[in-house]
């Protein structure tokens, strides 16, 4: 009797025992996998936040800007623009996973007040935006659209900018700045490597990560719904080639996990960069003591290496030579 017969008609004990485990593995991973789909619709189809906020009493002159995002429809995507000192770089906020441009108010109050200009706006998934996310990769690209109509206009300089992200926000703020020298500054906050990480951590927050395979097979599902990413290389492979860009890593030792993984990336990071390690993660739900405390180290690191107006170079006239007279 073969094999196959065997086990289609097993007689035997440990044949009946072995189809047994096969049938029970069998749904498992059925079962496993089902899990894992809907998990991974449920994170990346965030629950919108709302930033439904009067600008017309809104200190700081804001202005609604839109632009548009490849892909999209003209003028998808929509902005508040806090004008600083007329011809001065523009910091750009990138919130983080479940948030929102109206979350990220104080830091832009604190960045304008120091005559920064300074842009807001939501991802896909996120705020009044449909869609999902893809934790990184398409998000880059709304970065790059805002920098582009920001450039535009004639009360900013067109070719200094700061980013300043938080995971989903680092990561896109990144994956830009490796490809746009326009960017001359940034904060990354609790960034990560691979968008699939961030996954992970989903996962684990609904309390089902240690089930067997589990991780693995949201991870798998959601690079199946990125297929035009599948060939991307890490963020780290390139962060070491952002010579002369500075960048401020911010590390949070309530959140282990994303610490680490930004840990990493910071050794990895070229000079000059800066390490900054903060007892509580995410911006948004900070105390307001600790809160006016991160403000003033983001706001330093911006004053310090992308100043609001640039530093005439002073030239030294060589011997025997008179300094030009000053203009008048």
């Amino acid at each position: 009797m073969s094999i196959v017969d065997e086990l289609r008609y097993p007689r035997r004990w440990y044949t009946k025992l072995l189809v047994v485990i096969l049938t029970l593995v069998f749904f498992a991973v059925l079962a496993t996998a089902a899990i894992a789909g809907v998990l991974t619709y449920w994170i990346v189809k965030p629950q919108h936040t709302s930033s439904e906020i009067s600008m017309a009493s809104f200190p700081g002159r804001p202005d609604e800007v839109e632009f548009t995002v490849a892909g999209l429809k003209p003028g998808d995507r929509k902005g508040w623009f806090f004008p600083g000192l007329r011809g001065a770089p523009t910091i750009i906020l990138c919130h983080g996973y479940e948030s929102s441009r109206g979350e990220l108010l104080t830091l832009v109050s604190a960045l304008q007040d120091h005559q920064y200009n300074v842009f807001v706006f939501d991802f896909a998934a996120h705020g009044a935006n449909d869609g999902m996310t893809t934790f990184g990769y398409h998000e880059a690209d709304e970065v790059r659209a805002a920098i582009d109509t920001i450039a535009r206009r004639n009360d900013v300089d067109p070719k200094r900018f700061g980013l300043w992200g938080y995971n989903l926000g680092a990561y896109a703020a990144l994956r830009e700045a490796e490809k746009d020298s326009r960017v001359r500054a940034l904060v990354l906050d609790s960034v990560y490597d691979y968008p699939k990480q961030m996954v992970k951590i989903g996962v684990e927050k609904t309390g089902v990560g240690g089930f067997p395979l589990m991780v693995k097979s949201a991870q798998t599902t959601f690079e199946w719904l990125n297929y035009a990413y599948k060939d991307d290389p890490p963020l780290s492979a390139k962060v070491n080639q952002l010579v002369g860009v500075p960048i401020l890593f911010i590390q949070a030792t309530d959140d282990p996990e994303l610490g680490d993984l930004t840990r990493k990336m910071f050794l990895k990071a070229s000079e000059p960069r800066e390490q900054a390690i903060i007892a509580h993660g995410n911006f948004v739900n900070l105390p307001d003591d600790e809160k006016r405390t991160y403000e003033n180290r983001v706001v330093t690191f911006f004053l310090t290496r992308l100043p609001a107006s640039e530093v005439p170079e002073i030239v030294i006239p060589s011997k025997g030579t008179k300094p030009a007279k000053p203009a008048h």
